[in-house]
C-alpha cells in the first residue's frame, strides 16, 4: 500500500484515479489546484504523486520546478496532460519527473506506471540508505509501505457462512442461492442479476478488479463503470457476508 497524491482541476478525474488506485490498495489523496496540492505536500510526505500539467492557478510544471527548488521533490512525480506537447513532457522529466501519461489514461497504463514508480522509489532508496546517503540521487524519500502490500489488500475475507459448492469451494467462496421475482420489470430483474453476479466474482477474486475483469470479459473501464452503475462497492463487496 502507498500513500498516492493526485492533482486535477478535474473533479471526475480525480474520482476516477482514486477509485481506480483505491481499489489496487492504495490511500489516496486530491488535490484540485496547486494551492491544495503545496499544503498537502508540506504537510505529508507521498510516495507518488500524479500531477495534472494545465490547472487554472499554478500549472503543473511551475509546481514541479517549485518542488525541486525547495527540496521537496522527494517522490516520484507522474505528469498527466491531454494538450502537452512533447516539449512540455521533455521540460517536465528535465525537471525531475518520472514520466508522462496523455489523457484519457489507459488504465493498463496508469497501473503500470504507477507501479514502476513505486518500485523505482523503492529501489532508489535502498540505494541510497545502502551508501548512507539518506537520499538517493533523484531525492527519493524510503517507502513507507511495500509495494506488494497492495496486493493483499483483498486477502482476507469477513467470516461468511453458507454451503460451498463444488464450483468454488477450491476458493474458499460460499455459493448464495440467489433468487429473482418474474413479476420485476424486466431491467430491475436483469440488474438484480448482475448486481449478484459481480459481487459473487469479487469476492470470488478477492476484490482484485483485474482479475475480475479477466474472468467477466469486461474491459476495465467498463467494470468500473458497471459497478458504479449498479451501485457495487467494489473496496466492500469482497467483505460483504450476505
Amino acid at each position: 500500500m502507498a500513500n498516492i497524491l493526485v492533482v486535477d482541476d478535474e473533479m471526475g478525474i480525480r474520482e476516477l484515479l482514486s477509485e481506480i488506485l483505491g481499489d489496487e490498495g492504495h490511500v489516496v489523496t486530491t488535490a484540485e489546484d496547486a494551492n491544495q496540492a503545496r499544503e498537502l505536500r508540506i504537510s505529508g510526505s507521498p510516495d507518488l504523486v500524479l500531477l495534472d500539467i494545465w490547472m487554472p492557478d499554478t500549472d503543473g510544471v511551475t509546481l514541479l520546478k517549485e518542488w525541486q527548488r525547495d527540496g521537496l521533490l522527494t517522490m516520484p512525480v507522474i505528469m498527466m496532460s491531454g494538450h502537452a506537447t512533447i516539449d512540455t513532457a521533455v521540460e517536465a522529466t528535465r525537471i525531475g519527473a518520472m514520466n508522462f501519461l496523455e489523457k484519457p489514461i489507459s488504465l493498463q497504463k496508469l497501473l503500470k506506471t504507477v507501479q514502476q514508480g513505486l518500485s523505482r522509489g523503492n529501489d532508489q532508496a535502498r540505494g541510497a540508505m545502502l551508501n548512507n546517503n539518506g537520499y538517493s540521487r533523484h531525492g527519493i524519500s524510503p517507502e513507507k509501505n511495500s509495494l506488494s502490500a497492495a496486493m493483499n489488500t483483498y486477502a482476507s475475507l469477513s467470516n461468511y457462512s453458507g454451503t460451498l459448492s463444488a464450483s468454488t469451494t477450491a476458493y474458499a467462496v460460499p455459493e448464495k442461492e440467489f433468487r429473482v421475482s418474474f413479476e420485476l420489470p424486466l431491467r430491475e430483474a436483469r440488474d438484480a442479476f448482475e448486481r449478484a453476479y459481480f459481487e459473487h466474482h469479487l469476492v470470488r477474486e478477492g476484490g482484485s478488479m483485474t482479475r475480475v475483469a479477466e474472468r467477466t470479459g469486461l474491459e476495465r473501464t467498463h467494470l468500473y463503470r458497471k459497478l458504479k452503475q449498479l451501485g457495487v462497492e467494489s473496496s466492500k463487496a469482497a467483505k460483504k457476508s450476505g
